[in-house]
């Protein structure tokens, strides 16, 4: 992988958005450009749309955010070294048996009980980090917990072209139909103050992978980080996925997954666009990346392993050029 002695490789501050495994490939990959001494100050944003499993039990119950992504993301910047990865481990740990604690996560109760002690969704989720060696921060893309609306087409018999509310993370995740676009509820929510000085001050974002309308586009739905990735003098690096999801982008490649979030956000200006080289139709994705003015990195950044997952070690080394890079 890349080092600081590269030239060019100066050690910059950079921003991911996103949630789930999406994000946790992405934070696993730049915490190895920490190591590196790439990147100096790293910051992940995370969706709080979740209504599923223990984090939507949680939320239910409590009425907090859903801290399962939260979770996740604090987990992919733990250090190496034994400590840190057995606290990693633990934050992961997922409860079995067969009463009222299964399936939960004893990081999620973790985070809830520290919500409830200091009152105050930032400062525990910097408690938890400093408590795992966290080589960043994770905030919460906003401060009250979200529900996502899919208009889908495709799930009125008889009438392929109507329209249908699907609502909630899970449900808009898994439905039939051919989602056309999404929104928040709230429809404004508070977004997180120190979030949208984060990308403010970013000299790198990363937006994606990640499951794209219910981890990655509600990013833009939130008007303030929206506003600040608009403004922001930083370079967006759009991260696409290594394949389709099925049920959220059913028959989607590299330039439909694109082509949606500019959709969703025509005046963001996007510097790269970041596709592992065994995809298919990127003469399609070239296209629409010159387009916008934007270019194109082609690199191997799969697994390997026959399923559609970044490897964080080829992943960090494809960040770790895109940033060395000058344009």
């Amino acid at each position: 992988m890349a080092g600081a002695d590269r030239p060019g490789a100066d050690a910059q501050a950079v921003v991911a958005l996103g949630g789930g495994h999406g994000l946790h490939a992405s934070l696993s990959a730049l915490r190895l450009l920490v190591d590196d001494l790439t990147v100096d100050q790293l910051t992940a944003i995370v969706t709080v749309a979740d209504n599923g499993g223990s984090s939507g039990r949680l939320r239910r119950e409590f009425g907090v955010l859903p801290p399962g992504d939260l979770r996740m993301a604090l987990a992919a910047l733990c250090g190496a070294d034994r400590w840190d990865d057995t606290w990693a481990q633990v934050l992961q740990h997922r409860f079995a048996g067969e009463g009222e604690m299964r399936g939960h996560n004893l990081g999620n109760l973790l985070i809830v009980g520290l919500w409830e002690q200091l009152g105050d969704h930032v400062e525990a989720l910097d408690w938890v980090g400093r408590l795992l060696g966290a080589k960043g921060r994770v905030l919460p893309m906003a401060l009250v917990p979200m529900d996502i609306v899919a208009d889908v087409r495709g799930l009125v018999p008889g009438s392929p072209a109507a329209l249908t509310s699907v609502q909630g993370q899970v449900e808009v995740a898994s439905t039939d139909g051919i989602i056309e676009s999404i929104r928040l509820i709230p429809d404004n929510p508070p977004a997180a103050p120190d979030a949208v000085a984060a990308i403010r001050e970013a000299e790198w974002v990363f937006l994606g992978p990640g499951s794209w309308f219910t981890s990655v586009l509600p990013h833009l739905m939130v008007r303030a980080l929206r506003e600040a990735l608009v403004a922001t003098s930083a370079k967006i690096v759009v991260v696409l996925n290594l394949g389709e999801q099925p049920g959220e982008t059913t028959g989607f490649g590299p330039a439909e997954h694109l082509s949606v979030l500019l959709d969703h956000a025509p005046d963001l200006r996007i510097h790269t666009v970041l596709v592992d080289a065994s995809m298919d139709r990127l003469d399609e994705l070239s296209t629409l990346v010159e387009k916008v003015g934007a270019r194109v990195v082609i690199a191997d950044v799969a697994l390997g392993d026959g399923t559609p997952r970044h490897d964080p070690t080829r992943l960090a080394s494809a960040f770790a050029e895109v940033m060395g890079e000058s344009y």
